[in-house]
């Protein structure tokens, strides 16, 4: 149940029965924290949650980016963009700007199929339209997502594999280069028959609604498999000991997508939950930045 997860995000993973929980970063850990503060917030719509925040580093640019996206569950009242503050800070300290995107929840006005789904591409493609005021340097661009998040990345990534009949169909989206996934959950339809998923299985079936006649095939276009092979490089990274996704996601989906043709790795963190994939200080966070730096030509 999604609940175990908002629950998860207000008491210390202590009190959960796993031997390790008490060596692992907890929420209330992480959040207490002072909490850095972006340079420009942006809005692509009229909902308070149709909101960018803008991470920019100190120099004239133009800057490489990072679109990021912060998960909860597709679930607004469980997390939204400031999760992610404590690592855009760190990317945007190492030079990296940050493209920080906020969607509605599916317990949100508008939200669940297809808005969910929609905020997320109107936000990335918002960068482009806003490069030059902030410049950004659009000409390779990563994606990086967090739990549901994960999911929402790759999907960025596979958005020119839509099928032209989706209302998720773009013509010209915003092309993504390279997806990371921290903790996700690519697949919609083996989350949705996971009950042991931190998530539970009732939010899935509001994120992609009930099949109908225009959309009999409610998988089709907002699971990841389905529009596989992506072309786009995916690494996958995950904790030995995250409690709220299971393990068998990640690796799953990366043979998945190595049977497709793509290019797709799985990163496994040992002693790492679920908290530590976004803690600048950890050694989910230094793998997850390496990888990006890599794209750029920087080390760190």
């Amino acid at each position: 149940m999604r609940l175990f997860l908002a629950a998860a995000l207000l008491l210390p993973l202590a009190v959960m029965p796993t031997p390790a929980a008490a060596d692992l970063l907890t929420w209330s850990v992480l959040t207490a924290r002072p909490k850095p503060v972006a340079d420009a917030t942006i809005a692509y719509g009229p909902d308070q949650m149709q909101k960018v925040d803008v991470w920019l580093p100190k120099g004239k640019g133009p800057f490489p980016v990072v679109v990021m996206v912060h998960g909860g569950c597709w679930t607004t009242s469980i997390a939204d963009r400031s999760l992610m503050n404590w690592v855009a800070d760190d990317l945007r300290r190492s030079g990296v700007a940050v493209w920080n995107i906020d969607y509605r929840g599916v317990d949100r006005a508008g939200g669940g199929y297809p808005g969910t789904f929609a905020d997320a591409a109107q936000a990335t493609d918002a960068l482009a339209k806003q490069a030059r005021r902030f410049k950004l340097d659009t000409a390779r661009v990563t994606a990086i997502g967090h739990s549901a998040g994960g999911h929402l990345a790759l999907w960025l990534a596979a958005r020119p594999k839509q099928p032209a009949t989706s209302p998720l169909y773009s013509a010209h989206p915003l092309r993504i280069d390279h997806a990371i996934s921290l903790g996700g959950l690519p697949d919609l339809e083996a989350t949705a028959a996971s009950p042991e998923n931190g998530c539970g299985v009732e939010v899935v079936a509001k994120l992609v609604g009930a099949p109908g006649a225009r959309h009999p095939d409610v998988y089709a276009d907002t699971s990841v498999p389905r529009l596989l092979p992506l072309g786009v490089r995916q690494d996958l990274i995950n904790g030995r000991e995250d409690r709220i996704i299971p393990f068998a996601m990640a690796t799953d989906y990366v043979a998945k997508a190595v049977a497709a043709g793509d290019t797709a790795t799985l990163h496994v963190i040992p002693a790492t939950g679920h908290v530590e994939l976004i803690a600048p200080e950890t050694a989910a966070w230094a793998a997850a930045k390496r990888l990006i730096l890599a794209d750029i030509g920087k080390t760190q």
